[in-house]
């Protein structure tokens, strides 16, 4: 489980990286970013109705991408604020595609150090 340092809790908190943050797509993921002047990085994750209306379902993907997050938090440079936002066809990857699409985007967003 992602610590709740490393989450955004707040309405206003999601609403400020999709307003002021820098957007990246991969695949079947879109990864919104903002700088802030936190020592920690937060993260928060959106996941329609439209993908599974089915509330497990849901969830289970949000626990696969906490726990993507968190290990590799430590790599992550601190004062980030993202919000990954799951497109459809997520549901019929595999964890470890869903591992390796991440860490790419994070890559790409230049937010993941080596």
């Amino acid at each position: 489980m992602l610590s709740p340092q490393n989450r955004l809790k707040n309405k206003k908190e999601f609403e400020e990286v999709f307003k002021k943050g820098k957007g990246f797509e991969r695949d079947f993921l879109f990864l919104k970013i903002k700088k802030s002047n936190s020592k920690k990085s937060k993260f928060g994750f959106v996941i329609s109705r439209k993908i599974n209306k089915k509330a497990v379902a849901r969830n289970k993907i949000k626990r696969r991408l906490r726990g993507i997050i968190k290990g590799e938090i430590s790599k992550i440079e601190p004062g980030v604020d993202a919000v990954l936002i799951v497109k459809k066809d997520i549901e019929k990857k595999d964890f470890l595609e869903i591992k390796k699409t991440t860490i790419r985007l994070l890559k790409e967003a230049g937010i993941l150090k080596e």
